[in-house]
């Protein structure tokens, strides 16, 4: 993916959380260790690994798939993936006619069990009104040429259902097993935002 063209000035937003922070440590309502702990086990223990694995499973085993797009929170169950922002997970396809993306245009709700904490650029107001109005054109400026003729599907995500992109499965990738497909998957992709290259 190429540069982000989203405005990346979150000095301010970063100060202002790291004061709260310490307001709240001070007054003994959160743990610092326990805030460091779950930030790192989302950036670096889930990521968009746990994603990735879903993704290789539906493209190598065609029974996992049915029951990933029947009931994706079932489906991710299985490999353990569940609890907080992972209620609800609906799972939407690409396919040579559909382009899905995904986006929360009121916060930033996201499936961390399955991606770990949600990028910046996900967060942001200029991604959350601007693939909504114009998604083609977004998504061009974010590196991903969607061919004219490809629909394009906003699905926004809310406390209700937290949506999550199955990719296409790329050309030339038949004879890889699930550990060497994952390894391919990027969280971007299962957002939408790009597509997995062999």
């Amino acid at each position: 993916m190429t540069a982000n063209p989203l405005p990346e000035n979150r000095a301010p937003a970063a100060i202002r959380t790291e004061a709260l922070e310490a307001i709240l440590t001070e007054k003994g309502l959160v743990n610092a260790g326990g805030i460091d702990g779950l930030i790192n086990r989302f950036v670096n223990d889930v990521g968009p690994m746990n994603g990735a694995r879903v993704v290789a499973k539906a493209w190598a085993d065609p029974e996992f798939k049915e029951r990933l797009m029947s009931d994706g929170t079932a489906a991710v169950g299985e490999f353990g993936f569940s609890g907080p922002q992972g209620e609800h997970i609906v799972v939407v396809e690409n396919s040579d006619d559909t382009h899905n993306v995904v986006v929360c245009t009121l916060c930033s709700c996201y499936p961390w069990p399955l991606l770990g904490l949600p990028p910046n650029w996900y967060k942001d107001p200029a991604y959350r009104s601007r693939v909504v109005r114009e998604p083609r054109k977004l998504l061009g400026e974010m590196g991903l040429d969607v061919a004219p003729e490809k629909d394009i599907t906003v699905w926004d995500s809310s406390a209700e259902n937290r949506y999550f992109v199955l990719p296409q499965r790329p050309a030339g990738t038949e004879d890889l097993d699930e550990e060497q497909l994952a390894a391919l998957v990027t969280r971007e992709a299962m957002v939408g935002v790009a597509v997995v290259q062999a």
